[in-house]
């Protein structure tokens, strides 16, 4: 790496998005996006009600050499002027993760530059760090998204452990089937956020399963107790159903993120992955650090979601701390967060 300051571009294409961005990180640690750059697969998947993994890794290999090209454009850079290329290796669909890691293999070689496989988890704990200075360790992270919902202490970049995690069901992934059964459309989370505005959280008493059972998740039951709910009581109003399905959603992550850092004694609490981008989440979120007197990091909306900036964030830290990834390394699609730490 050379310089004062290292820049690297990033791909990301785990599941239904195809991302591209680039990272610049100074002699100090610290990070700035030169450019970020999305193309989304949602209208693609819509219609199945999920993302369907042949059609997601066809629509990557169409989207990402033109997404690398805006990611490159915008940010004013070439080739010549990179340190490295990064992409997300795991965990993720397999033909989705070949399409990225492939290219980046192949961009790096032209250019004459190290390769970084990143973990896609470990990414999304870099996403608060691309907006924030000077961060105090340790800190409490609540990943909450589609896949995976984890609570994870974090000491320093590359340093983590895994607190909890869900036994079952996603909290996002309750949230797509729970809008899939009450006929809102894909992606769940969105739509439910915003009936949810409408609605009165406290009108149906929802369980809040595990609630005080150490720092693990559970959100099968709920999901099932929603359906049965509205089995039962099929005049129910849908924004109602929304509001108290997410209040007890959100009631869960609060309490367990809260004990959680009491355990740990973290500085400051921050939230990460899509999920992170619900609004009441949000609101409770920052509520419940001031109460306890913590710093409270919310990543701008952009960076909830699957993008490349977090995970060229995560490229560079790995490349100076650890060194490049083998060209001959795969992909993979079961790659744990906890492979990951140095």
């Amino acid at each position: 790496m050379a310089g004062p300051r290292s820049v690297l571009l990033g791909i990301e294409t785990s599941c239904d998005e195809t991302a591209a961005a680039v990272v610049a990180r100074d002699a100090d640690g610290n990070f700035e996006v030169l450019s970020s750059a999305v193309a989304s697969q949602i209208e693609l998947h819509a219609r199945f009600g999920g993302v369907v993994p042949e059609v997601a890794s066809r629509a990557h290999i169409e989207s990402l050499n033109p997404v690398v090209a805006e990611a490159l454009v915008e940010a004013g850079i070439g080739g010549d002027q990179l340190d490295g290329v990064a992409a997300t290796a795991g965990p993720g669909l397999v033909g989705s993760l070949l399409v990225g890691v492939s290219a980046a293999k192949a961009l790096a070689m032209v250019w004459g530059v190290p390769y970084v496989g990143v973990n896609h988890l470990e990414g999304h704990l870099f996403a608060p760090l691309l907006e924030e200075a000077e961060v105090r360790f340790p800190l409490l992270v609540l990943l909450v998204s589609g896949g995976h919902t984890m609570l994870i202490g974090m000491e320093g970049p590359g340093r983590c452990r895994l607190l909890g995690r869900t036994l079952d069901d996603a909290a996002g992934e309750a949230f797509d089937k729970v809008a899939r059964y009450l006929g809102l459309g894909y992606p769940g989370g969105p739509v439910i956020d915003r009936l949810a505005t409408q609605g009165d959280p406290a009108a149906i008493a929802f369980p809040r399963s595990m609630l005080h059972d150490g720092l693990d998740f559970s959100f099968s039951g709920l999901k099932t107790s929603v359906v049965n709910h509205v089995r039962r009581n099929p005049d129910v109003d849908a924004v109602d159903v929304a509001a108290s399905f997410q209040e007890a959603v959100v009631d869960v992550l609060i309490a367990k993120a809260r004990r959680a850092a009491d355990g740990i004694g973290a500085l400051g609490m921050t939230l990460a992955g899509g999920v992170a981008a619900n609004s009441r989440l949000r609101e409770r979120w920052l509520d419940a650090a001031m109460a306890d007197d913590r710093r409270a990091m919310l990543p701008s909306l952009a960076y909830c979601t699957d993008n490349a900036a977090m995970i060229a964030a995560a490229g560079l830290w790995r490349l100076g701390a650890i060194g490049p990834t083998s060209l001959d390394s795969g992909v993979d699609p079961n790659w744990a967060l906890s492979d990951t730490t140095s």
